[in-house]
């Protein structure tokens, strides 16, 4: 399976870039830096000052066509903290975005495995009216967002970012 994005054998021509909260007034920050040991480390501080309480990271891509795929298998390592990842369909800075979130255990390495029908649509921390399904064949930007209500410092440790098949009743000789 090839990877979507593996910090071990970086993609030259896919740049990780910030977005945190001061886009609307916030105080939050972080960074994405590569480790020694081949994995990406997004770290910061998310601060709850002046209606902020997010901080993410972005790369954007062409276009990624996943319609082959039922969804997402990432390598994580966290700090037992709720996470998101989130597709765009589009390239631009703002708009809707598509988000599933995950649990992390402090410290230890996890495979956590996002099926496409959970992403669900939002724009702004709010589920747009008139938002479809997230289009797998269109997607042109993903990333890592940490918005969970709490103030303090974070740390999600990524390896890879994988699209997997599951298996289907079909596909098992099933009808």
């Amino acid at each position: 399976m090839i990877p979507i994005f593996d910090f071990s054998d970086p993609d030259p021509s896919v740049r990780w870039y910030v977005v945190n909260d001061g886009v609307m007034g916030g105080r939050s920050s972080s960074d994405i830096v590569l480790t020694d040991e081949g994995t990406g480390l997004f770290t910061g501080y998310v601060s709850l000052e002046n209606n902020g309480g997010f901080a993410s990271i972005r790369a954007a891509f062409e276009q990624l066509d996943l319609s082959p795929f039922s969804g997402i298998l990432l390598k994580v390592k966290g700090d037992g903290r709720r996470y998101q990842l989130r597709f765009r369909l589009s390239g631009s800075f703002d708009g809707v975005a598509y988000r599933a979130e995950f649990d992390t255990e402090p410290g230890t390495w996890q495979e956590v495995r996002i099926p496409f029908t959970e992403f669900e649509p939002t724009f702004r921390g709010r589920v747009p009216r008139g938002a479809g399904p997230l289009d797998p064949s269109k997607v042109r930007q993903l990333g890592f967002l940490i918005g969970d209500k709490r103030e303090g410092p974070f740390r999600l440790e990524v390896a890879w970012i994988k699209p997997i098949q599951e298996a289907t009743s079909a596909s098992l000789g099933g009808s």
